[in-house]
């Protein structure tokens, strides 16, 4: 199996992950986990914003290397973009938790690119 398939499984337990060292306070009750209150402010509402984007980032992510792959793309070609795309996605996440919103917007738009160059991967593979 391509390690680009694998990226997806990562990618789709990213979001869940980025948004747990929130729950860790003491505040946290998970009786009622969404409570708007809790995640209103600070660290926690950068942190549920940025699962909030993992997860909108996931289904073209998902799509563009499944028809990369299916439609003829460089097998290695999607497997270094898609690893690209977590890497920047982890970067995305260290910059929202740090309220960096610069270069939080460059891996936004670099991890776009590399999803798009997946998709469109079958039009320039030899």
């Amino acid at each position: 199996m391509p390690l680009a398939i694998w990226c997806i499984l990562i990618a789709a337990i990213l979001p869940i992950a980025t948004v747990f060292p929130a729950k860790l306070s003491k505040d946290f009750d998970n009786a009622n986990p969404r409570n708007p209150d809790y995640w209103r402010e600070g660290f926690r509402a950068r942190a549920n914003a940025a699962q909030a984007n993992g997860f909108e980032a996931l289904p073209f992510f998902a799509v563009a290397v499944i028809i990369g792959l299916w439609q003829g793309g460089s097998p290695d070609w999607i497997d270094r973009l898609s690893v690209l795309f977590i890497g920047l996605r982890m970067i995305y996440i260290f910059c929202y938790y740090m309220d960096r919103s610069g270069p939080r917007s460059l891996a936004w738009a670099a991890s776009f690119l590399a999803t798009i160059a997946i998709f469109t991967s079958p039009i320039w593979s030899v």
